[in-house]
């Protein structure tokens, strides 16, 4: 993979060889498939591109004789600040708070979620009380899970019980359980799913098992209910890879009900993303060693769904 553009970086000869031919954006997100096609169309857009000393296009084509440099785009810096947005706290004391995410709130601050998140939530109830270890973005943030996932999460209240409970979740210790509906009738009671995810080739903004670079992971799953045409399952993580339980269910062909990115585009039934639940966290206390665990209750929309959907 080519290096990080965090300076100028010229292409010349030797570097274009292979992409002769190809558009411009196409052509640059190949040579370095960290960034997206679509980073680069902003950034040819924005003159951050010069082939030849010009600013073009990104449809137009590479010839051997082209000189290409990048100049990497201004940081954009982004800050959270407390916001005054109800929280619901399964547990707290002085070193963690458990709290029950709702759908459709983002973690922390992101470029396009610059606010009403669950970090400024949580700023505003602790104060200055937060871990620091993950900067000034992502206080007390010691694990996630995606916008529309909804359940259990961890939120650190200093240093040492950040590092505690990180170290945990890096030895996979820490006891995560999902619930979740899939699309189909899962054969086997009982299974798992040991198949390494990486960022999909194809699609940057997926994941997708048995990418290039993919890590190791392994998703253990157990069926709770079958019904017409759905499976009402759970899941328990080994490793936690972004997407994970939702690419290895796309992987075996029963992807999550509501799931647009890995599933069917429409949901009979106008679900806002997966119906996909943390309900379970499981650790040991950064304090005192104990065991805790803690339950998120399947959110209404999910409960209304075991209710209607055909047996």
């Amino acid at each position: 993979m080519a290096e990080e553009v965090n300076e100028i970086l010229t292409l010349e000869k030797d570097a274009l060889e292979p992409l002769v031919g190809l558009r411009l954006d196409k052509a640059l997100s190949e040579y370095d498939a960290s960034k997206t096609r679509s980073h680069y169309q902003k950034m040819i857009t924005e003159g951050f591109v010069l082939v030849n000393g010009k600013k073009t296009k990104a449809n137009y084509k590479i010839s051997p004789s082209d000189v290409i440099t990048l100049t990497p785009m201004p940081i954009q810096e982004l800050s959270a600040e407390p916001q005054n947005i109800p929280l619901d706290i399964l547990y707290e004391d002085e070193d963690v708070i458990i709290v029950n995410k709702p759908k459709g709130m983002v973690v922390h601050p992101a470029p396009g979620h610059p606010d009403n998140t669950l970090v400024n939530a949580v700023m505003f109830h602790c104060k200055d009380r937060l871990s620091s270890i993950n900067g000034v973005i992502r206080p007390g943030i010691v694990h996630r899970i995606d916008q529309d996932t909804t359940g259990s999460l961890i939120i650190c209240k200093n240093d040492a019980a950040h590092n505690d409970i990180a170290q945990q979740i890096k030895e996979h210790s820490v006891n995560r359980i999902y619930r979740g509906i899939v699309i189909g009738n899962v054969k086997e009671d009982e299974g798992t799913i040991d198949a390494p995810i990486g960022r999909s080739e194809k699609d940057r903004k997926k994941m997708a098992v048995h990418a290039k670079h993919s890590r190791n992971a392994v998703t253990h799953y157990k069926v709770l209910q079958r019904m017409k045409g759905y499976t009402y399952m759970e899941f328990k993580l080994e490793t936690g890879r972004t997407h994970q339980i939702r690419v290895h269910m796309a992987s075996i062909g029963h992807p999550l009900l509501g799931d647009s990115v890995y599933g069917p585009s429409k949901c009979p039934y106008h679900l806002q993303g997966q119906t996909l639940h943390a309900m379970t966290i499981g650790f040991l206390h950064p304090r005192n060693g104990q065991y805790v665990e803690f339950q998120a209750p399947l959110p209404d929309y999910f409960l209304h769904l075991l209710d209607i959907l055909p047996r």
